[in-house]
Order: C-alpha cells, then sequence, then structure tokens
C-alpha cells in the first residue's frame, strides 16, 4: 500500500489535497501539523495516521515521512525549514518532493498582472524564497515546485495552466481546491513532472489583477 506524507496538513490546501487522495486513491495518509489530531479529526479512520509537530522538529518531521512514498508540503517555506526539511528527506530515503512556493523568485511574472503583483507582493526575487527555492533544486530529491499565483476557493475550478521555468508566467489567480487536486495528482503519477519547477495558474486569467480582490 502506498503512503503520502502532507506536512502543514492543517491549512486549506492541506486539508483539500488530504480529502482528494481519500476520495480519488487507495493511498494511506500521515497528516503532519500542530495539533493535527485534534484539528483534522473529521480524517480519522484507517487510512490516516497523524503526527503532531513543527516543522522546526526533525524528529516530529522524520516520524511523518519515514516510510512515505511522497512527501506535500502545503505551505511556503524559508530557508530555516527548507534546509533541514531536505536533510530530514534524505536521512529518511524520501525522494519524491513536492513544495508550494510563489512566483516571481525568477523575475518571471510578466504581461498585464506583473504590476499589480509587484505591488502587492513585493520584489520576490530579493527575499529568501529565493534560497528556498535553490536549496530544493540543488537537492538530489525527485521534486516539483509549485509557484503558485493568488488564491482563493472554488470546488467548480480545478483545472490547471501549467509554465515551465524560464516561462513567462501570466495567471492571476488559481482556486485551492485546482492546487490540491494537481498536488495530489503529482503524488499519485497522474502529472507527470520530474524535477521541475512548475508556475500554476487558472486557464483563462491573464489578467492585470485577480477578479475576487
Amino acid at each position: 500500500m502506498l503512503t503520502y506524507t502532507i506536512l502543514a496538513a492543517t491549512g486549506q490546501i492541506g486539508r483539500m489535497t488530504a480529502q482528494y487522495l481519500l476520495d480519488h486513491s487507495d493511498a494511506d495518509l500521515v497528516l503532519f501539523g500542530h495539533h493535527a489530531d485534534a484539528r483534522l479529526s473529521e480524517f480519522a479512520g484507517p487510512r490516516v495516521r497523524f503526527v503532531d509537530g513543527d516543522l522546526k522538529d526533525s524528529a516530529a518531521v522524520k516520524d511523518a515521512v519515514r516510510g512515505a512514498d511522497g512527501v506535500f508540503l502545503a505551505y511556503v517555506a524559508t530557508p530555516d525549514i527548507m534546509v533541514p526539511l531536505i536533510k530530514d528527506l534524505d536521512e529518511t530515503g524520501v525522494k519524491r518532493f513536492i513544495a508550494m512556493s510563489v512566483p516571481d523568485v525568477y523575475q518571471e511574472v510578466a504581461g498585464p498582472f506583473q504590476a499589480w503583483y509587484r505591488e502587492h507582493t513585493g520584489l520576490v526575487w530579493k527575499t529568501n524564497y529565493v534560497d528556498t527555492v535553490n536549496a530544493i533544486e540543488q537537492s538530489d530529491l525527485d521534486y516539483v515546485i509549485l509557484r503558485t499565483t493568488w488564491l482563493y476557493n472554488n470546488p467548480a475550478k480545478t483545472d490547471v495552466d501549467v509554465t515551465r521555468k524560464g516561462e513567462p508566467f501570466k495567471d492571476a489567480q488559481i482556486t485551492r481546491e485546482a492546487v490540491a487536486k494537481f498536488a495530489a495528482e503529482l503524488l499519485t503519477g497522474e502529472q507527470d513532472y520530474h524535477r521541475e519547477s512548475l508556475g500554476i495558474g487558472e486557464p483563462g486569467t491573464e489578467w492585470a489583477a485577480p477578479t475576487f480582490r
């Protein structure tokens, strides 16, 4: 039986990813986060194990990821979290790793969206999120980085527009449900990307700003 670990599982995307995997796969899940057993009690069942802990607690992280066939970090981490986490994954033999990030770490945001995005997010390529991405890309993990544009909720919209590293990123928004589904499919192999940094947005949203703001 396959097992997938979701780190930072108590957030909205973590929860949605867990639900999608329970509904669309036979895999067992390990759900990791602060007070995970209490905060995620609706997922309690024979296919789910909870690990309470902080991402900076190496022993707890290793307990959660050991033996996992894939790990999804449903959180945009800074280097002080990511660098030790990569070490924990290496030491437990985990290879498949999906991690959330933000657009513009490569100055790739372009088109009508660029001015609004940079006004509201700042100059991402000058932040330590770049160091986080570099740490993942320099690892030997079978990683996918998800540079995720501005988020909103709508379960009816789960299509994803994918741009690769080196391509301009123009999409103004994406649903959390779409991110969760895409992350789950990266874990299960339905989406076949490996050692790539992907920009993900909602198709047809090359606008000057998100519509839900």
